[in-house]
């Protein structure tokens, strides 16, 4: 049998489970919007509150926190995160080295500078260790990434922002509705940032949210994300427009628009129900590709519920002369399914290139900081290396799709001295 990358027959010709699902009530609420004379949060007050306004509340309750600011991204939630917890010129932040890359341009959009640590080898989230070993005099915050399918050891990463009077940041956007310790994913710092992109378990096509506990933190963000005006308590009078300008702060506009607000209040009903299924097909797979030598990404101690953005492995041993590419390749091929490699260390990335843009040009010493050449982050490189990733959305489907997957990871054992050819 040959490997279908080199012209075999796949192992699965048939259709992957769709994504983005639209849920039972989605056509319902965005209808409601349609027709509501009331398409932004920057227009006249209709009588009722904003599908916004009750999204939030929704998304805040179901996080057991106080307050959400609906943002236009998970990009844009994180921003006015750290803006609105005083990160800004010059303020060293640590990002973990591994992870999207708005993790760290997020940081430089607010004119501090990001510092990478490495990762763990088998989380793929930030070693404490290794944050504890960058901090400096001008270090102010970390954020911390829950990566995949991890969550990030917050028992030591709330003591050491603790022990250095550090603000913690959440970036928790793959992470709706993951707990540790009783704890929602997002809610264990000063604040904590979502995506709503297309690819997302809680989607919009985009969107994004910050949450909070602290009630006037909340009021700066929703005053940066909306040009600086915010929703009053009280409503007013009817066609008049409803928020506020104050001045207290001058933000810019990152609001989401009523018809995101609407699909996400219908996506976040079906949330858990997916959350679970997905973990149950990954339970499947993760037994079933131990067996093979494949080492699924594994979460740190204290996680009690983990969400399946994307399924991570290892490869093994036995395929120590093939690259994570090219692996992913023969994988794809057999599947049907996109397997790629995870993210790039966040350095050598081809989409962070500080220095491509003048706004971040503050002279020579802030270019030196922000040099990515000046870091090395040897775990983080290797996981680049050796592991794969796919959507999950093919945990959304049936007991043999996990048996299609674990049939071509065999094949690609079976066949692993072809796959340098």
């Amino acid at each position: 049998m040959t490997l279908a990358v080199h012209g075999g027959d796949p192992v699965r010709t048939a259709d992957w489970p769709l994504w983005p699902r639209p849920a039972e009530r989605a056509a319902e609420q965005l209808t409601e919007v349609l027709h509501s004379g009331r398409w932004s949060i920057s227009g006249p007050y209709r009588g009722t509150d904003t599908k916004e306004r009750t999204f939030a509340r929704m998304f805040a309750r179901y996080n057991g926190t106080g307050h959400c600011v609906p943002t236009a991204s998970g990009t844009a939630a994180l921003m006015i995160a750290l803006e609105a917890c005083g990160i800004g010129a010059g303020d060293e932040v640590l990002v973990p080295g591994l992870s999207w890359v708005a993790s760290a341009s997020t940081v430089l959009g607010v004119n501090a500078v990001p510092v990478f640590v490495d990762v763990d080898p088998d989380t793929l989230c930030m070693d404490p260790a290794a944050a504890e070993a960058a901090i400096t005099p001008a270090t102010r915050a970390l954020v911390v990434v829950h990566l995949y399918s991890s969550l990030a050891d917050m028992d030591a990463l709330r003591d050491l922002a603790r022990r250095h009077d550090l603000v913690l940041i959440e970036d928790a956007a793959q992470a709706h509705g993951a707990v540790y310790r009783g704890a929602r994913a997002g809610t264990m710092g000063r604040a904590g940032a979502f995506s709503m992109h297309h690819t997302k378990v809680l989607t919009c096509g985009e969107g994004g949210a910050a949450v909070t506990g602290d009630a006037e933190l909340a009021l700066r963000m929703a005053e940066l994300r909306a040009d600086g005006r915010h929703q009053p308590d009280r409503p007013p009078a009817l066609h008049e427009m409803e928020l506020v300008s104050t001045g207290t702060v001058m933000g810019s506009n990152r609001a989401l628009s009523e018809f995101h607000a609407a699909l996400l209040i219908a996506q976040l009903e079906e949330l858990d129900r997916y959350n679970e299924q997905r973990a149950l097909q990954a339970s499947v797979l993760e037994k079933a590709l131990t067996d093979l030598g494949f080492t699924p990404q594994r979460t740190s101690p204290g996680t009690e519920r983990r969400t399946y953005f994307g399924f991570v492995f290892r490869l093994p041993r036995d395929l120590d002369g093939v690259d994570a590419p090219t692996a992913g390749a023969a994988l794809t091929a057999e599947l049907g399914l996109p397997v790629k490699p995870v993210y790039p260390a966040i350095p050598g990335a081809p989409l962070y290139r500080p220095h491509s843009r003048r706004r971040f040009d503050l002279g020579a010493d802030h270019r030196r900081r922000t040099d990515p050449a000046r870091h090395r982050l040897p775990v983080s490189e290797l996981a680049a290396a050796r592991h794969l990733t796919f959507h999950h959305s093919a945990l959304l489907g049936e007991r043999r799709d996990a048996d299609d997957i674990v049939a071509a990871l065999r094949k690609l054992l079976d066949h692993r001295a072809d796959l340098g050819r």
